[in-house]
């Protein structure tokens, strides 16, 4: 499934967001990252794909994502997807599932390893992640956005 994304007017001092959706193959991306971490991107593509029911689209050149929902930043604004991923070489690096912005959520005490930024998950190895815990999380930014 595509999403058409509205043409958006950024109020002046606001940057337009640079990663948007691309039609670059998701296949073709994944094959070119190097293993373990590719085995590691499909398998959590593969969980994202199952529960949100879309096909995923590249966000440029390196987010393999879910969805589009709007969002307003301080500094920009713009579309993003809802839950993606981006194979990076020092961690598996997962977008819509955390933001230190927004209330603790129990279930990161669960997942296992990892750490977080701003508004990312980051997982160096799967080994050791719970991914029930992962799917609940998925599940729960899906349903938010929903």
């Amino acid at each position: 499934m595509m999403f058409s994304l509205p043409a958006t007017a950024y109020p002046s001092g606001m940057a337009a967001i640079q990663t948007q959706p691309t039609d670059a193959s998701v296949d073709d991306f994944l094959a070119g990252i190097d293993e373990p971490r590719r085995s590691q991107a499909q398998a959590v593509r593969e969980l994202m794909e199952r529960v949100t029911g879309v096909r995923p689209v590249m966000w440029g050149p390196a987010i393999v994502g879910f969805g589009s929902q709007h969002y307003e930043g301080r500094s920009s604004s713009g579309e993003w997807p809802v839950v993606g991923l981006s194979p990076r070489k020092g961690a598996l690096t997962l977008y819509g599932v955390y933001s230190e912005y927004g209330p603790a959520d129990p279930l990161m005490d669960e997942l296992g390893p990892h750490t977080t930024g701003k508004g990312c998950l980051y997982l160096k190895r799967l080994d050791g992640v719970d991914l029930g815990v992962l799917e609940r999380l998925v599940r729960q930014a899906w349903e938010r956005a929903g």
